[in-house]
């Protein structure tokens, strides 16, 4: 069942997206959304950042409650695709929004290095662990990598 999966990757972009706009943004205020503009537009794009992480949090979630009622949810599948969805979310806010679009930085007036290294690291490690957990799930039902669920 593939709803396993995108209810887990719905759910993993929405929960790195939350937690990264929570803290980020929000607490330790160092940066908005968009950058490029006053601070009112960069709260602006927070609010919409806000908005589109709850949109896929509570989409993977309304998926989770129809396959727990249809009693099909395989919580392995669905765990590697929270880590596919953080990891691949995180990796493209650090690769794409953060460097090619410049539409913000992790932070600024500091060396950027350590902070880029600890960002893709994190996203590679989510990513690589989702695969394993994708690859072990399909071994252990049988069903071949190209059709996991």
């Amino acid at each position: 069942m593939k709803k396993n999966l995108w209810s887990g990757v719905l759910f993993g972009i929405g929960l790195v997206a939350f937690i990264d706009e929570t803290i980020f943004h929000q607490i330790l205020h160092w940066h908005h959304f968009y950058d490029k503009a006053t601070t009112a537009a960069g709260l602006v794009s927070d609010g919409f950042f806000h908005a589109f992480s709850w949109f896929f949090t509570v989409g993977g979630l309304f998926m989770v409650a129809d396959i727990r009622r249809r009693k099909v949810w395989q919580v392995k599948k669905w765990a590697a695709g929270v880590l596919l969805g953080a990891g691949g979310f995180q990796l493209y806010d650090g690769i794409i929004q953060h460097k090619l679009m410049r539409l913000h930085q992790i932070r600024y007036h500091v060396n950027l290095l350590p902070y880029d290294m600890v960002w893709h690291i994190t996203s590679v490690l989510m990513l690589l662990i989702g695969l394993v957990l994708i690859i072990h799930s399909a071994k252990k039902t049988g069903v071949v990598s190209e059709h996991a669920q």
